[in-house]
């Protein structure tokens, strides 16, 4: 079966809730966007594929639900279509507004916005007509992210980052920092996951004895759980992001009350590493 984008699906984490809102998709050559592989990878694991042969991943982010509080996680891609030639891709976004209105949720409900990290297609709904989004919300980013994009100077490597005018500018100075450990509200907190950006982080949902860890791109296909050291081409450091893969599969791996939430992955978001055949990414 080919491979499709993932849909708006919800998980229930002890009294928390967690709905994965897709924006939309991005479809491309896998070897470009992870370069170490080759076609030979993935003709054995199709499943990640569309019917042209090509890499299905989905844009989108999260709302955590947790008592009278809605947090957003990421901001998609945004109102656009666009093709990316580094990575022989073609990004669709549009449908992040439309589908958190699905889950019960209007913009101005959101008390708070968490940044996992701030490449494009993860702030793609920070504003419209120069205006917030989410007029209400707090926003929130990793200890140095946002310090990170402002001090590059290399103008490829700046256009992955968040845009001068329709990001940094209406964040004004309302963006504050979150550290390793923090918490975002009750049941959820910050954990540092470096590599893909300095200073990218991953959440951690907590209710009793049942846990999730959004991974926002720690990972980009379940195929980076079993090869480590399999970076995607946008690793700022590649090797501080295996290691963060690592620490992350050993928090994940074989444990049935640990659930993991994959934004770009296909099909389904949300899954548990089982000892399936060695090691497998099971979906919920």
């Amino acid at each position: 079966m080919s491979a499709r984008p993932a849909r708006l699906e919800s998980i229930d984490v002890g009294d928390i809730r967690i709905t994965y809102i897709p924006d939309g998709d991005v479809v491309g050559s896998a070897t470009a966007v992870f370069p170490s592989s080759d076609e030979a990878l993935w003709q054995a694991h199709r499943q990640f594929l569309d019917a042209d042969g090509k890499l299905v991943m989905t844009l989108g982010g999260f709302l955590v639900e947790v008592a009278d509080r809605k947090i957003v996680i990421d901001l998609g891609f945004g109102d656009m279509t666009a093709p990316f030639p580094p990575l022989e891709a073609f990004f669709r976004g549009g449908s992040l507004l439309e589908n958190l209105e699905r889950a019960g949720v209007q913009a101005a409900d959101v008390d708070t916005v968490v940044f996992t990290h701030m490449h494009f297609d993860h702030v793609g709904w920070t504003s419209r007509d120069g205006a917030l989004t989410f007029p209400n919300a707090r926003y929130m980013a990793g200890e140095g992210e946002l310090e990170f994009w402002r001090s590059v100077t290399n103008a490829d490597l700046a256009a992955l980052g968040p845009h001068a005018d329709a990001v940094q500018s209406p964040l004004g100075d309302r963006l504050e920092t979150m550290r390793d450990g923090g918490a975002v509200a009750p049941g959820v907190t910050v954990l540092a996951s470096p590599g893909h950006t300095p200073g990218h982080c991953s959440v951690v949902v907590s209710s009793g004895a049942e846990r999730a860890i959004i991974l926002g791109d720690v990972v980009h296909c379940p195929l980076q759980l079993t090869m480590m050291d399999m970076a995607i081409i946008a690793d700022v450091d590649p090797a501080a992001a295996a290691r963060t893969r690592e620490a992350i599969v050993s928090e994940l791996d074989g444990d049935e009350r640990m659930i993991g939430a994959a934004g770009h992955f296909s099909g389904s978001v949300f899954g548990r590493l089982l000892p399936v055949e060695g090691r497998t990414w099971v979906r919920l």
